[in-house]
C-alpha cells in the first residue's frame, strides 16, 4: 500500500494528490495521511466518487484514510451542460458593487428571496468573503439552514474559511475546496454568478 503523506498541505492539495495518486494507479490501495478533518472528509468524498471503499484511523494528530479500489462507478452518459445541475456561486458578502452596506441588503434580500421560490438550486459555493454568510453572526444563517433542509447543498471554500480564519465558525452547510468546485461548474446546466 503506497502512502501519500499530506499532513500540513493547505486545500485542496490533498485531495489533489489523492486523486492525481488515483488515476496514475487505478489499482492500487493507498493510505492518505492528513492533519484535518475537512481533508479527510474531502478525500472521502472523492474515493466514493471514484468507486474506492475507504477505512479512517488515528493517530495522534493525523487521519491515516486508507483507500482501496471497488468497483469502478458505471459511467454517465454525456449530458448536456443544459440539464445539469443549477449552482449558485456566490463570491462576496454583497451583491453588485457601488455602495457596501446596500450590496449586503441586496444579498441577504437574495437569499431569503430563494426559500420563497417554488424551485431551489442543488447546491450554493461561497467563495472570497462569500463564506462570511456562513459562519456565526450571519444575518442569513437561518435562511441558508432553511435552503439546505430543502436539499440545497451549502459549501463554503476552506481555504477562503481559512484565509479569513472564521473556519470553526462556519454554522452552516460544510467545507468544500477548489477541485470540488470545479468539478461542480463544469458539470452545471446553470451557474449564478453572484
Amino acid at each position: 500500500m503506497e502512502t501519500l503523506d499530506c499532513r500540513g498541505q493547505q486545500c485542496p492539495q490533498p485531495v489533489v494528490q489523492t486523486r492525481q495518486l488515483m488515476l496514475a494507479q487505478p489499482t492500487r490501495s493507498i493510505k492518505v495521511l492528513v492533519s484535518d478533518d475537512v481533508s479527510r472528509d474531502n478525500i472521502l468524498r472523492l474515493a466514493k466518487s471514484l468507486g474506492y471503499t475507504s477505512s479512517i484511523g488515528q493517530n495522534e494528530a493525523t487521519f491515516e484514510v486508507s483507500l482501496t479500489p471497488g468497483e469502478a462507478p458505471e459511467e454517465k452518459a454525456a449530458v448536456a451542460s443544459a440539464t445539469g445541475p443549477t449552482i449558485i456561486f456566490i463570491g462576496s458578502d454583497q451583491m453588485g458593487s457601488g455602495d457596501t452596506k446596500l450590496g449586503q441588503i441586496l444579498m441577504k434580500n437574495f437569499i431569503f428571496t430563494l426559500i420563497e421560490s417554488d424551485t431551489t438550486p442543488d447546491a450554493i459555493y461561497f467563495v472570497n468573503s462569500g463564506v462570511k454568510l456562513t459562519i456565526g453572526g450571519s444575518d442569513v444563517i437561518e435562511a441558508l439552514e432553511r435552503l439546505a433542509n430543502r436539499g440545497v447543498d451549502i459549501a463554503s471554500c476552506g481555504l477562503c474559511l481559512e484565509f479569513f480564519m472564521v473556519k470553526e465558525a462556519l454554522v452552516v452547510g460544510r467545507v468544500s475546496n477548489m477541485l470540488e468546485l470545479v468539478n461542480a461548474l463544469e458539470g452545471a446546466g446553470n451557474i449564478i454568478r453572484l
